[in-house]
């Protein structure tokens, strides 16, 4: 950094000599290249001065404000040398208008303030004493600019007060306009936020990472991340850093991943992952990794080992991972059969809790792990010590580490609670699209403790839950292999998550039914015929007054019912027997077109495959069918287009030949 900046300001001091050198065998316009000479020579100490601070420099303003006044002093040389002829043919030739000198030496000026500034700006904290800056003459006509060269020099120079201070400056310009964000990354602000993300006070910490994820508004920016190293800085705060600014940083792997896909698998090759099912899993189910090291020595049993034993009543069954891994099922054999049996949707969290209890009967009084009520501190400390290690990360962090098993449950509970929403929609963000990382997600506890979250989480754990089941259940969707392993029908896992996503379908008044019902639709393969339970509250939604309800709903029935469903004459008579077909009548005549062509759609499969329904024939469902043909812009979706004609062919073969019968 140093060598290049002193390559930089070689050539313009080199370029001030010779001015200054011109400007005593001038013949002409004496008195005026006297007075370029003198802010020459000022100009000129500024530009070694600044050779010998070259270690402290902020490059991006360095080479930004050394261009302008090396074609200033390029510009002032040719005036000067055009002052040296002293024949009189060349003096006669040689016009020199009098306003050049006093705009040269207006440049002079300006280059003198553009140095004098960044001396200023690259200077540390201490040696300023606060003094302000303002803007150098550099800055007329881009004053953002300059205030963004100030901040970020700042963050390599200030004290950790003053740098998380010009963090957050960077995070109100960069939520402020998108344009602030890409001249924040092209100033080369992302190293030192980083910086100071893994080495600064909670605050800046936390600053810092807001900033980061604030950036991350485009492939290109996030990629500009992932080369500096945003990555590795972030494990080490999942890992150990403090629960506030962990919950930042989760945020800002969600931003990230959003905006660029790619980085999803650079997160998980960083432990990203495990890490934030940690996060999640903390005070909703114990045992929650699978890297856990076992050990012989008696421990709480998890949710996970509790809600086996209740579905399991023979002990040695599945006692054995032999026994449990030794048959792969096949794509029949993997479907849901009845959720946890006939148990009501609590009796999951009820037999967790009458369990837990009993076993800690003889035990010293744990802190709370239902997250409802996080909000109760544990009065049971075991000894002073224990209150001192409190205190002590109180003192040192204003708030306490998460890599530290000790002392977490004392945090303040809203910001556990954050923390759980920010590690949801992490993994919500970090799952889309991708098998591996969804395998990664449902071989952990991470199902388990999404099934928990959605029932009695605070409403944003329970949105981002809901959301990364939906893009979890989309992946398993397509992955036949991710399936079978993270939704087989012995999974007490996989049996939790159905329950919770049923009950919300069944209540249909939150926001989140529509993820909901997404991710019911997305596992609609692995569900058998005698599942009685999922058509009905589907069908029932295709009448809810909300568009985007109805339309996830008719998709969601689809899955059921198409071609590619191996039980798809079941389901479509289980959505026959519900009342689906007046429902879908109802919303392809009358609906706006985002929810006409997917009910159409349905409506065409139910048809296809279930031609001969006395259902289908007194509802008059042909006659829809040939009323949606002749209208152009429903034929122009291509489903529609191949799947409408072949419906419509099967009706009428068997209506026409039944519907003497019907009248």
């Amino acid at each position: 950094m140093a060598d290049i900046v002193k390559q930089i300001l070689a050539k313009p001091i080199q370029l001030a000599d010779h001015v200054t050198k011109a400007a005593d065998d001038v013949y002409s316009f004496k008195q005026e290249c006297a007075e370029l000479k003198s802010k020459t020579e000022k100009l000129a100490a500024l530009l070694r001065q600044a050779a010998r601070a070259s270690n402290d420099l902020y490059e991006r303003p360095t080479r930004r404000i050394i261009d302008d006044t090396e074609q200033v002093l390029d510009k002032a040389l040719a005036l000067v040398f055009k002052c040296r002829g002293n024949g009189l043919m060349k003096r006669v030739f040689t016009i020199i208008p009098a306003a050049a000198f006093k705009k040269m030496s207006s440049h002079l000026e300006n280059s003198i303030g553009d140095v004098s500034w960044l001396l200023r700006v690259s200077a540390s904290a201490g040696d300023r004493d606060d003094e302000y800056l303002g803007l150098p003459p550099i800055a007329a006509n881009e004053p953002i600019l300059c205030l963004i060269w100030e901040q970020i020099a700042t963050l390599y120079t200030g004290s950790l007060e003053d740098r998380s201070d010009a963090a957050a400056s960077l995070v109100s310009l960069a939520r402020d306009n998108d344009r602030y964000g890409k001249l924040i990354i092209e100033e080369g602000g992302v190293m030192p936020l980083l910086k100071l993300v893994k080495d600064g006070k909670f605050e800046g910490q936390e600053n810092a990472a807001r900033a980061i994820g604030l950036l991350s508004r485009d492939p290109e920016s996030v990629e500009h991340m992932m080369h500096a190293g945003v990555c590795s800085v972030f494990a080490k705060i999942l890992k150990d850093g403090p629960m506030k600014v962990q919950a930042m940083v989760a945020w800002a792997v969600s931003e990230l991943a959003a905006h660029h896909p790619k980085c999803q698998d650079l997160f998980a090759q960083n432990n990203i992952i495990r890490l934030l099912v940690s996060h999640l899993a903390f005070e909703t189910i114990q045992e929650h990794s699978k890297y856990a090291v076992t050990s012989n020595k008696a421990a709480p049993m998890s949710i996970h080992s509790v809600l086996m034993a209740s579905n399991n009543p023979n002990p040695n069954a599945n006692g054995s991972p032999s026994a449990t891994n030794s048959h792969q099922p096949n794509e029949d054999e993997s479907q849901i059969s009845h959720p946890m049996g006939r148990q009501q949707p609590n009796q999951m969290l009820n037999v967790v809790t009458n369990t837990m209890a009993a076993r800690n009967v003889s035990k010293p009084p744990q802190p709370p792990g239902n997250i409802a009520n996080n909000s109760h501190q544990s009065n049971h400390v075991k000894n002073s010590k224990q209150n001192r290690h409190h205190q002590q990360h109180h003192l040192q962090h204003g708030t306490l580490v998460g890599g530290s098993i000790k002392g977490r449950e004392f945090e303040d509970p809203t910001i556990k609670a954050n923390l759980k929403a920010m590690a949801a929609k992490a993994l919500w963000h970090l799952a889309k699209g991708n098998s591996a990382i969804c395998r990664s997600i449902t071989e952990s506890r991470a199902l388990l403790c999404f099934a928990v979250l959605l029932e009695k989480g605070p409403d944003e754990v329970q949105y981002n839950s809901a959301m990364a089941l939906m893009e979890i259940t989309a992946v398993a969707e397509q992955d036949a292999d991710l399936r079978r392993s993270a939704f087989k029908p012995n999974s007490p896992a996989a049996k939790a998550v159905f329950d919770q996503l049923l009950s919300i379908v069944q209540k249909a008044d939150s926001d989140l039914l529509v993820p909901s019902v997404t991710a019911m639709g997305n596992l609609a393969r692995t569900f058998r015929a005698t599942e009685t339970r999922i058509i009905g509250p589907l069908v029932l939604l295709l009448d809810d007054r909300e568009g985007d309800v109805s339309r996830e709903a008719a998709i969601a029935l689809t899955k059921f019912a198409c071609t590619e469903n191996y039980l798809h004459v079941d389901h479509c008579k289980a959505i026959i027997n519900a009342g689906g077909a007046k429902h879908l009548i109802q919303l392809v005549y009358f609906s706006e077109q985002i929810v006409q062509i997917p009910a159409l759609v349905l409506l065409s499969y139910i048809a296809l495959h279930v031609p001969d329904s006395e259902a289908l024939a007194q509802a008059e469902v042909l006659t829809v069918l040939e009323w949606a043909s002749k209208q152009g812009y429903m034929m122009q979706d291509p489903t529609v287009d191949t799947l409408l004609p072949e419906a419509k062919g099967r009706l009428e073969l068997y209506q026409s030949r039944g519907s003497r019968g019907f009248h």
